[in-house]
């Protein structure tokens, strides 16, 4: 079996940086797919059927690839929440799981056009946040970062300040879990040293 290309279905410039970290060059190509056609209240259910759809979208343009899709969303007291719409939503967000507990839950889905097989999974890493003051709020808001996010904050970037712990994948927080993608590789009979260049 030859190895086939490695497309990520994402604009995410973190998960990008997350695949060359472990030596994987992606060819990057946004699904640009709309996710208000997706509704749902349990949240694995939604990230995976987030990510499978993205990663759908573009599997047909790369006959020869193994295209991956994710998905992120922060559950946290019953709520999910992706990226904030607006600077005045993340500043109330973050008033609102400031000191508490979340799940980030992160869809990952694998089309392998070379085998016509796919492998839908879920990782789920609990986020324990800081009690963060009203200014603190305001001023990290005002980065721009938590736009960006789901959940509104970064991991990898200036929000780290607001996160006290986490239990489980740490990657999986950035938008992509590696040891996850590692076992779902496997599961094709591919291993992460295949995608080397």
């Amino acid at each position: 079996m030859g190895v086939p290309q490695f497309v990520l279905a994402s604009a995410s410039p973190a998960r990008r940086r997350l695949l060359q970290t472990i030596g994987i060059e992606p060819i990057v190509c946004a699904s640009d797919f709309d996710e208000s056609q997706v509704n749902s209240r349990d949240p694995i259910l939604l990230v995976q059927i987030l990510a499978q759809r993205k990663a759908e979208k573009v599997a047909p343009k790369y006959p020869e690839a193994l295209v991956l899709g994710c998905d992120s969303v922060l559950a946290i007291e019953g709520e999910i929440h992706g990226k904030p719409a607006s600077s005045d939503e993340a500043i109330a967000r973050w008033q609102n799981m400031r000191g508490k507990t979340g799940n980030l839950l992160t869809g990952h889905v694998l089309v392998d056009n070379l085998q016509n097989r796919k492998i839908v999974k879920c990782q789920t890493t609990k986020v324990y946040f800081a009690h963060a003051s009203d200014r603190e709020i305001v001023d990290y808001v005002a980065t721009g970062e938590p736009l960006k996010c789901a959940g509104a904050f970064a991991l990898e970037g200036k929000g780290s300040v607001f996160v006290e712990k986490i239990e489980g994948c740490h990657s999986n927080v950035i938008g992509l879990s590696l040891p996850l993608l590692r076992q779902m590789l496997g599961d094709l009979g591919y291993t992460v040293m295949d995608f080397w260049r």
